[in-house]
């Protein structure tokens, strides 16, 4: 989802836009303009099927959005932070920062998203009933068409695996019953995976009775389902890796610093080709000031290193992620992992920068312990 194109910001949540989409929307209007419109309107000028399949598909996919804008009002009210949603090949996606804290927050934020599907297929259901009244054709198709896809969005995600809505608010349902979050995980993406093998067959099966289209979207609805699933299942496996150790059991305090003042041209010569570190804490007087990247150093221009300082082009102080060395490994990994971050510094009271803690380094760590507690 970090290929995308950002389009605005509600509520604090950056809405965005996946290549991938680009695909499904000329998919999805060339499917409405090309077969279900003509087949039910035949006597339609072309220029005015076209238009109407592009106006369905934006109704469409603004139902996606606000579907997953469900889910996000919910989770905020609940005190779950809602980093940004995606419209992407399957629909959209709302990347939530965290795990809600109870059970029933769990099950809230997993049941308005139907809900919302559920409301808009009445509502372009009345908008249908509205057409007949007046004899509109062109409402009519639009508002059946709509509210007919809303209600199956609604119905398809309440089926029972997880990560569908309806996988959601059972594990949250398990969750309450057992006190255990990993363990409803498990169960809801097993579940889920079980699922998914059968929109895999079922999508197989299709295609090879002739409806190849429709039986591969199936089947690859099913392969993406699977893949999510078993993601699922290797978090909890990570969060239990993770649990009982800190920050500062994992932090290397053996890190090359650089002053701001420091030119990009010695940087490179005398510290990243030789060491090959990609990334180096800015400290002035013994704090931390910053973080220079070799992303930032390629973004500054090779012909520009002799007079760019690392001052200039550093991620400032109060804009970088830290870290205490209290603080969970857990919670921790998951920052990195929401923010794309591959490592962060580690720093006292003071604001010294005391050890840094960089994916590999969790990595390698939680390796070497499930070696020795073999």
């Amino acid at each position: 989802m970090k290929n995308s194109i950002k389009l605005f910001r509600v509520l604090g949540i950056e809405v965005g836009l996946d290549y991938s989409w680009f695909l499904i929307f000329a998919l999805l209007t060339w499917t409405l303009a090309s077969e279900v419109y003509p087949r039910s309107n035949p006597a339609w000028p072309s220029v005015f099927v076209w238009s109407l399949a592009v106006v369905t598909s934006l109704l469409f996919f603004a139902s996606v959005l606000a579907h997953e804008f469900g889910h996000s009002v919910v989770a905020l009210l609940t005190g779950v932070p809602v980093q940004r949603i995606t419209l992407f090949i399957f629909g959209g996606i709302a990347q939530i920062a965290q795990e809600p804290r109870r059970a029933l927050d769990e099950f809230l934020i997993a049941a308005a998203g139907p809900l919302v599907s559920f409301v808009l297929a009445l509502g372009f259901g009345t908008v249908w009933l509205f057409g007949m009244l007046v004899h509109v054709r062109s409402v009519t198709t639009l508002g059946g068409w709509l509210g007919g896809i809303n209600l199956t969005l609604a119905v398809f995600n309440l089926i029972p695996g997880f990560p569908l809505d309806g996988g959601r608010m059972l594990r949250a349902a398990i969750w309450g019953a057992t006190g255990s979050l990993d363990r409803a995980t498990r169960i809801t993406a097993r579940l889920g995976q079980g699922i998914a093998y059968i929109f895999i067959f079922w999508g197989v099966w299709r295609a090879f009775r002739g409806d190849w289209v429709g039986g591969l979207w199936i089947a690859f609805i099913g392969w993406f389902l699977m893949g999510a699933a078993a993601q699922s299942v290797q978090q909890v496996a990570l969060r239990e890796l993770l649990a009982g150790f800190k920050a500062g059991d994992v932090m290397t305090t053996h890190f090359p610093t650089v002053p701001p003042q420091l030119t990009l041209d010695v940087l490179v010569n005398q510290m990243v080709i030789p060491t090959g570190q990609r990334y180096f804490p800015v400290t002035q007087d013994g704090k931390l000031v910053g973080l220079v990247t070799l992303h930032r150093i390629k973004a500054a221009g090779r012909d520009r290193w002799r007079e760019t300082s690392v001052r200039d082009i550093m991620i400032p102080r109060d804009e970088m992620l830290v870290a205490r060395p209290d603080e969970p490994l857990e919670a921790l990994f998951a920052r990195m992992t929401t923010d794309g971050v591959n490592q962060i510094p580690v720093i006292d009271e003071q604001g010294r920068m005391i050890g840094l803690v960089a994916r590999d380094h969790v990595l390698s760590f939680l390796r070497t312990h499930a070696e020795l507690s073999a």
